[in-house]
């Protein structure tokens, strides 16, 4: 596996690049960075280039201006893309990252090859539009780490947190550290945006995976099946037993349905 260490494009977006092949683009969630897709990279990278970036205001990544729209951080995809020569890529984006590519599949129609959308949001009920707009205010208000505690609650089983205490605590600190505007910009967008191109989602062609946990409490499969059900041939899987971080808690799992589409997309695009 070919590793580069870590750059930025002339834009100041932080990225990494590993193995070799057809591009796949990595996009992580609200408060983390490219790192949680560690488990991802190893296995992903054995069959393409896998390409991790931190999303604008998080990591080493430039922070977004503070009126910034979800077609700023698909911008800053594109940018990337267009930073390594690359005409389009296969995509996952993770819970806000889901949003990111859905923008990003909806702006760059013809730079997608293919798009796995992961525990992300669509049509929240209004009681869950609130509680997470409360949350973002709240953050707003005290810094990030205003629900710290209560986000690793969501995010993670009973069973992984008592198991894994040092990974825990060091996500809490990712958390807590990051820069308050660029992390209270991308989390109201979170917010807010569930909606977001709801009436263009027909518009996508790349064959589509939309995945999310069973006992994910914010990425419901409800939402999951409504979002596949938008998109023309998209596919749906529920994890049994799954919460919010399933990628980096149950990374064998991910890794074998991702791998399982992946390379049944690319299969029939070389056939064509």
């Amino acid at each position: 596996m070919t590793q580069l260490t870590t750059n930025h494009t002339p834009a100041g977006t932080c990225y990494d690049v590993s193995g070799q092949g057809d591009p796949l683009v990595l996009i992580h969630g609200v408060g983390l960075d490219k790192s949680m897709w560690c488990h991802q990279v190893d296995a992903l990278a054995q069959h393409f280039q896998v390409i991790t970036y931190d999303m604008l205001g998080h990591g080493g990544s430039a922070k977004p201006a503070a009126d910034a729209s979800l077609n700023c951080y698909a911008d800053q995809l594109d940018e990337l893309l267009q930073h390594l020569n690359l005409a389009s890529c296969k995509l996952i984006g993770f819970s806000m990252g889901g949003l990111v590519a859905r923008a990003f599949a909806l702006k760059y129609l013809d730079k997608l090859d293919a798009l796995v959308i992961l525990n992300s949001v669509f049509k929240r009920t209004m009681e869950q539009r609130m509680r997470v707009i409360e949350r973002a205010q709240q953050a707003a208000e005290q810094g990030p780490d205003a629900n710290v505690e209560e986000a690793l609650l969501r995010w993670f089983s009973d069973d992984y947190r008592a198991a894994h205490p040092e990974q825990i605590n060091a996500i809490h600190q990712q958390l807590i550290d990051n820069d308050p505007q660029g992390y209270v910009t991308t989390y109201q967008l979170f917010a807010t945006q569930d909606c977001f191109g709801e009436t263009q989602l027909d518009q996508i062609k790349a064959p589509t995976l939309v995945v999310t946990g069973e006992l994910d409490p914010g990425s419901t499969s409800e939402m999951a099946e409504q979002l596949a059900s938008r998109i023309p041939g998209a596919q749906c899987a529920i994890l049994k037993g799954q919460r919010h971080m399933m990628p980096m808690e149950s990374p064998d799992r991910v890794n074998h349905l991702l791998l399982e589409f992946l390379q049944s997309v690319q299969l029939e695009q070389q056939a064509t």
